[in-house]
């Protein structure tokens, strides 16, 4: 299965495990395939890093380099608008482009965007 990973779920399995981290295991068992975008995976650190200064004592479950090198990084050309938070839009970019017909996110913003269809966008 193809799928883009939002980066509420790679943090939250990083510093909280649950559901998130059951998500990334099977990343990391080869039972799903993650794609991403270098502005994603620019957007994954950039939180961790945020998170490492908000939580000192957390110990990460998983170093996110294990995670990026799970990840297969393509190249977006698709432009879209439809999320409320317009920083989402990079998300079903990359699953568009990649041809994943899931994004695996707990983001209410993102979430809201049931269903996407290309064809209906212009």
């Amino acid at each position: 299965m193809r799928v883009v990973i939002d980066t509420n779920v790679v943090a939250s399995a990083i510093f909280f495990g649950g559901k998130p981290k059951e998500i990334i295991d099977k990343l990391m068992l080869n039972n799903i395939d993650a794609y991403a975008s270098a502005e994603i995976l620019e957007e994954y650190s950039e939180t961790v890093e945020y998170l490492k200064e908000k939580f000192p004592g957390k110990k990460p479950k998983i170093p996110l380099i294990e995670i990026e090198s799970k990840c297969n990084v393509i190249e977006v050309h698709s432009k879209v608008d439809v999320c409320r938070d317009p920083d989402d839009n990079k998300f079903i970019e990359c699953a568009l482009d990649s041809k994943c017909y899931y994004i695996v996110s707990g983001d209410k913003d993102l979430l809201t965007v049931e269903k996407y269809n290309k064809k209906s966008s212009g």
